[in-house]
C-alpha cells in the first residue's frame, strides 16, 4: 500500500507524456489534413481524366496561370466532352441535371489554405513549381485527397529551398516529369518570401 502513490504517480506521469505526444504528433496540421478526401457530388476520376486520358490540368483549372485561384470547372467545361461522350452514364446524371437547370455543381473543396494566409497559384506556376509538388500525383488518384499538409512549416520549407520543386515552366502540369541529367533549376531567379507579410497580408 505504501507504493501505491508512487505507482499512481508514475502511471499518471507516463499517461500524461503519452497523451502529450499523441496530441502533439497526430493533432498537428500535418496529420489533421493529409488524407482528407471528401465525397464529391459527381464521382469524377482524376486517374482516368488526367492519368489515362492525359487531359492537361489547365483544361479544367483554366485560371491557374493568371489568377490566385485555380478555377473549379463549370458544367459547361464538363459538357464540352460529355455532350458527346458517355451521354447516358448514370454517374454523369448530376452534370446533365446541372446543364438542364443552370444550377452549378456544388463541388467540395479539397485543397484550402487557411483564411489568414494569402496564396497565389499564378505566381507559383510562373516560377515553375509543379502541380505535383503541392497536390501529389493527382493523375493516380481515383478520389482526390489532400496529399501534402499545406501547413505554414511545410510552405516555409519550400520557400527556404525551392530548388527541388522547380521545373521548366512548360513542364509544370506534367506529373511524370523527372529532371534530366545536368538540369539545374534557376533558383537565383526565384525569391520566395520568408517574412510574415509574404503570406499574411
Amino acid at each position: 500500500m505504501n507504493l501505491l502513490p508512487l505507482i499512481g504517480g508514475v502511471v499518471i506521469l507516463a499517461g500524461g507524456m503519452l497523451l502529450t505526444f499523441i496530441v502533439w504528433f497526430y493533432f498537428s496540421p500535418k496529420h489533421l489534413q493529409v488524407g482528407y478526401a471528401p465525397k464529391q457530388p459527381v464521382p469524377y476520376s482524376h486517374r482516368l481524366h488526367a492519368g489515362e486520358l492525359g487531359i492537361d490540368c489547365r483544361y479544367c483549372h483554366y485560371s491557374v496561370e493568371n489568377s490566385a485561384e485555380a478555377a473549379i470547372p463549370s458544367t459547361q467545361t464538363c459538357m464540352g466532352c460529355h455532350s458527346a461522350i458517355k451521354t447516358g452514364s448514370a454517374r454523369l446524371e448530376p452534370v446533365r441535371e446541372s446543364w438542364k437547370t443552370g444550377k452549378p455543381i456544388e463541388w467540395v473543396r479539397v485543397h484550402k489554405v487557411a483564411d489568414h494566409a494569402y496564396f497565389d497559384h499564378s505566381v507559383h506556376v510562373s516560377a515553375g513549381v509543379g502541380c505535383v509538388s503541392c497536390h501529389g500525383r493527382i493523375d493516380q488518384m481515383e478520389v482526390v485527397r489532400l496529399d501534402k499538409p499545406l501547413s505554414m512549416g511545410w510552405c516555409l520549407d519550400c520557400h527556404r529551398n525551392p530548388g527541388p520543386n522547380l521545373r521548366p515552366p512548360d513542364q509544370v502540369t506534367n506529373m511524370r516529369w523527372k529532371p534530366e541529367a545536368g538540369w539545374v533549376a534557376n533558383v537565383q531567379a526565384v525569391h520566395p518570401p520568408e517574412h510574415c507579410s509574404g503570406c499574411h497580408r
